[in-house]
């Protein structure tokens, strides 16, 4: 089972890391007006929340802890941000408020993964 938990947390962390680079790849066209979410940031938040429900789903089944209350934050925020891609993902531009609270979403869900114990 440590193994399995172990191979989701890799794809969590690809999930992550797909969402962000896509925000991040858009950065100077944000500052111009012409940042658009990328299809890599709709499928990191897809691949996060799989993941992420399957890895609580496989610590429980494994007789670990989980905490319950962080895992709802982290999804609540996910939420938000898969919401918000999603609905703009066709649009040739978004709003830099807009593209830029997605960016500050998926910063905060990166600082409550790693600093909340």
């Amino acid at each position: 089972m440590n193994v399995l938990i172990n191979v989701f947390l890799g794809l969590h962390i690809i999930g992550i890391a797909s969402l962000l680079g896509g925000f991040l790849t858009q950065m100077k066209a944000m500052s111009a007006g012409t940042a658009r979410f990328v299809p890599a940031m709709l499928h990191g938040a897809l691949t996060m929340l799989v993941t992420g429900v399957l890895l609580v789903g496989f610590r429980e089944m494994d007789g670990g802890s989980v905490n319950n209350v962080k895992a709802g934050v982290k999804l609540a925020i996910l939420f938000v941000i898969l919401a918000l891609v999603y609905v703009k993902r066709d649009e040739e531009r978004v709003e830099k408020a807009l593209f830029g609270t997605v960016g500050a979403l998926t910063v905060a869900n990166i600082f409550i993964a790693v600093l909340w114990r």
